[in-house]
């Protein structure tokens, strides 16, 4: 599983925003979706480093290309 240290909840919807996807609704945590695929972002600085490898898998993105998107 990757891991991506030290994100930002903020700069990771951002980024996710940029990739298509789009905020479905806000509570404790954020939920986005393209349409296909549904991901969940908690509202924690930083978000844990395995949490958002797991979200960037989910979201059908590398790491390397969501690194790119920050």
């Amino acid at each position: 599983m990757p891991k991506i240290p030290g994100v930002n909840h903020l700069r990771a919807v951002r980024a996710l925003e940029r990739a298509g996807f789009r905020i479905a609704r806000q509570g404790k945590h954020i939920v986005m979706t393209d349409g296909l695929r549904i991901v969940t972002i908690p509202r924690s600085n930083p978000v844990n480093a395995f949490t958002m490898g797991r979200i960037v898998q989910d979201a059908g993105l590398t790491e390397q290309d969501f690194k790119g998107l920050l």
